[in-house]
């Protein structure tokens, strides 16, 4: 019963560093609405020539979807692995960084502690 309450704890701890901070859902908005314009892009607008939107996705992904991609290029002989393991990749590289945002985040600004104001002399 204790090992369980321990890992339900550690859940929240890192869904609230992926989650619930300012830095990290300011990352994930930004890649949700770069995910959006990529949709709209490769759905619904012709272009003569290829369009390199999605590219986008990834350098929002950096640097460690291509630890991943290099991961999948080692396992399987395609490039970069087949192409379920490429979007789980960027998914994956997404949520490893608004973590490590958010792990970064509470560490410049220290733990907070219940109970204390945001304003010192309570105004």
């Amino acid at each position: 019963m204790r090992h369980h309450m321990e890992t339900n704890r550690q859940l929240r701890t890192a869904a609230r560093l992926t989650f619930g901070n300012t830095a990290s859902r300011i990352y994930l908005g930004l890649v949700l609405a770069t995910v959006v314009f990529v949709a709209v892009d490769v759905l619904f607008v012709t272009h003569e020539d290829a369009s390199f939107s999605g590219v986008w996705v990834f350098f929002l992904a950096a640097p460690t979807v291509f630890v991943f991609l290099m991961g999948g290029s080692m396992a399987w002989a395609e490039s970069g692995g087949p192409g379920w393991f490429i979007y789980l990749a960027l998914v994956v590289s997404v949520l490893v960084q608004a973590f490590a945002l958010g792990w970064f985040s509470q560490l410049v600004r220290g733990p907070s502690r219940p109970g204390r104001s945001a304003h010192p002399q309570g105004a």
